[in-house]
């Protein structure tokens, strides 16, 4: 995938494929990740980290991460591969966090393999080990092929999100539908997005959040499945 347009990259369907079959899935077979699918994800990885000034890595072979009473009870099983999302403090980390790990995400969906977000159950001290020098954790994928595709979650309806739905265009719906096929925490959906069509400019967009646990990171998921959806050409963020 290239750094610069992401979505040019797919052939007709498959980035759509990627966004409605990914959900979250926690319990994962003891089949290995092929080479192939490594080095595409590490390629990914290193163009995501470059775009978003982002530190994260793939780290392959550790069931020691998911290897506690925590993750038990998070219902993980068979966890061996994962993304560590990080990078040095900032304000926007969380965000550009959530948009660049996403990308990751829907590539390993298209390659075949399975994901979930995780905030909390896994050995937190284990996985920090990891980190460069000075940099924060933001989150963390667990990756490989999973035991089932998952289910599809609970969504918003369009107009819990934005105000803008009976007389936007096609575009900003297609990108609102993709931004509630986002994974959030909890499934909590806690953003806004909004259409502004000033006379004689570009339409603008606005996603906000509205609060709550790991929101920033949930606004950047969104913001990359609106842009997917909607077509970066279609638009600019206010």
């Amino acid at each position: 995938m290239s750094e610069r347009d992401f979505a040019t990259d797919w052939a007709q369907g498959e980035l759509e494929r990627a966004v409605r079959e990914r959900h979250a899935v926690r319990q994962f077979t003891s089949q290995p990740v092929t080479a192939d699918v490594r080095d595409a994800l590490e390629r990914e990885v290193a163009a995501c980290n470059a775009a978003g000034n982002l530190h994260m890595r793939l780290v392959w072979d550790d069931p020691q991460a998911f290897d506690s009473a925590m993750a038990h009870y998070g219902k993980f099983s068979g966890v061996s591969n994962y993304l560590l999302v990080a990078g040095a403090p900032a304000d926007d980390l969380d965000e550009r966090g959530g948009y660049w790990g996403e990308r990751v995400v829907l590539l390993a969906q298209h390659l075949g393999l399975d994901s979930c977000w995780v905030a909390l159950t896994f050995k937190r001290r284990h996985v920090r080990a990891l980190l460069q020098n000075g940099d924060r954790m933001v989150l963390v994928v667990a990756l490989g092929h999973g035991s089932n595709a998952g289910h599809p979650h609970k969504s918003k309806s369009p107009v819990e999100v934005t105000p803008n739905t009976a007389d936007a265009p096609a575009w900003f719906r297609r990108g609102v539908e993709w931004a509630l096929l986002a994974p959030t925490a909890n499934n909590q959906q806690h953003f806004r997005i909004e259409l502004e069509q000033p006379a004689g400019s570009a339409p603008r967009v606005t996603a906000t959040s509205t609060g709550g646990p790991y929101s920033k990171v949930d606004l950047g998921i969104a913001k990359l499945h609106f842009e997917l959806g909607a077509g970066r050409d279609s638009f600019s963020w206010a």
